[in-house]
């Protein structure tokens, strides 16, 4: 048992796949798919949180938290008090619980984390860092009297602790490979274990439009289903500065020229799940005035966000091969040929090989590795020699391991017509991004967004 002043440490002190602290060697599968049934008994003791509040459940291998954004800002945007819990974090902890689009506060949080404590004790297996902030979000939701959450998963689906929540939509943004250590080795074994969180009599939202990956999720029994590709589309999507124009089409309505705020085609896709998302939960379309100013109003930090010009500086916490493709083509439609001086680390479990061949920085100007600010981050020198592989000039490609130091040396080298883009991991994105705010940075501003 702890008090709000312990409670940081209290919950550092346990188990932590994001970061790898205190992961055993062997059986982190199990600990994993384990994780629901020691969240279940967890919410029982704090008296069954999620029980008080309907839940969007939303899954996917990428666009999950993009898709929980845009989607708490549609809901928010109607009237209702919203309580959105993503992952990981950026900068602060409290960045993963919100209500209405604002973070948690630190007392409150402490309070909530002394709460878990209090009752760890009477569990028969310790919780881990996941979830015991899964248990205080939701219970906080609870204690906020919200009207909807907005639950992202964390890893898969089935055997991740917010599968706790019973979603009345459950959401699917896509399925392809990552995490395969955990919930692999196949995109079949990716897509049956996210299929998961598809309850019995809920309305079921699919972005997947494989029909043997959608397959899965078709199986579980949902009430309605929606897919992406036969029941809404994205029906123009066109650049616009800042952004995206988009005409967007859903089993309600058609919205039309709608400006979302947000770099990259794959967005769109994003936005008109999300927005597929609220209506199937309200039951109506959604006014096109609030549609625009939601789109509009959005932000995601760490996601193709411009932090700097002159040079211009993009961070993009990418974290795998169709990821890195979809940076790639943002990049190439969106911001030109400049000189470009890709910032990459990785985390272990990705192979570089397929990472940079991705992103493509073979061609670029200058490539610097470094390494994630994370014991999971691998050696800048063996990501340096793939590069050199893939046919990278030697003479162009630099390891500098600290994050800080590898964005001011790509930035002092790139010069103000030049382009930095720092990608790999939300473990590289969130040093560079926090460093570059301290120091004056025109992401001053953006880090206010977080």
């Amino acid at each position: 048992m702890i008090d709000a002043r312990d409670a940081r440490a209290w919950l550092d002190s346990h188990v932590n796949l994001e970061t790898g602290v205190g992961v055993p060697a062997r059986g982190g599968v199990g600990r994993r798919l384990l994780a629901v049934e020691r969240e279940r008994p967890l919410l029982e003791l704090l008296g069954s949180p999620q029980t008080e509040y309907p839940a969007v459940h939303v899954t996917g291998t990428n666009g999950k938290t993009s898709v929980a954004r845009i989607l708490t800002a549609l809901l928010s945007a109607t009237g209702l008090s919203v309580g959105s819990y993503t992952s990981p974090h950026l900068h602060r902890v409290n960045e993963r619980m919100a209500r209405d689009g604002v973070p948690i506060d630190d007392a409150t949080l402490d309070e909530l984390l002394a709460a878990v404590s209090r009752v760890e004790p009477l569990l028969p297996d310790p919780p881990s860092y996941f979830e015991i902030l899964t248990a205080a979000a939701l219970r906080w939701f609870g204690d906020e009297a919200v009207d909807v959450a907005v639950v992202e998963v964390g890893l898969g689906g089935t055997g991740d602790a917010t599968n706790a929540v019973d979603g009345r939509v459950a959401v699917v943004t896509n399925v392809s490979l990552d995490h395969v250590e955990y919930i692999g080795p196949t995109v079949a074994d990716v897509a049956r274990e996210k299929a998961g969180i598809v309850k019995p009599g809920c309305t079921l939202v699919l972005g997947e439009t494989d029909d043997a990956l959608a397959a899965p999720f078709l199986e579980r029994g949902a009430a309605r289903v929606v897919r992406r590709g036969r029941d809404f589309r994205v029906a123009g999507n066109r650049l616009a500065h800042g952004g995206r124009l988009l005409d967007l089409v859903t089993p309600e309505a058609r919205y039309e020229e709608v400006f979302l705020a947000l770099h990259g085609a794959h967005q769109a896709d994003n936005a008109s799940i999300a927005l597929v998302a609220a209506e199937s939960f309200l039951g109506t379309a959604l006014a096109p005035d609030l549609v625009a100013d939601a789109f509009r109003r959005v932000r995601v930090p760490g996601r193709l966000e411009v932090v700097g010009h002159q040079p211009l500086v993009l961070l993009d916490g990418v974290k795998n091969v169709a990821g890195a493709h979809a940076l790639r083509d943002a990049l190439a439609e969106e911001f030109g040929v400049s000189p470009r001086t890709y910032v990459v680390g990785l985390m272990r479990e990705k192979e570089p090989l397929e990472m940079l061949d991705a992103l493509g920085v073979a061609g670029a100007e200058r490539l610097v590795c470094c390494r994630p600010n994370s014991p999971r981050g691998r050696d800048p020198k063996e990501v340096a020699r793939a590069a050199i592989e893939l046919g990278s000039d030697p003479a162009r490609v630099d390891v500098v391991d600290d994050v800080a130091r590898a964005v001011d040396d790509a930035i002092a080298s790139a010069g103000p017509a030049g382009q930095v883009v720092v990608a790999g991991s939300l473990y590289v994105v969130a040093p560079a991004r926090e460093h570059l705010v301290r120091h004056g940075s025109s992401a001053r501003d953006a880090l206010g967004g977080g």
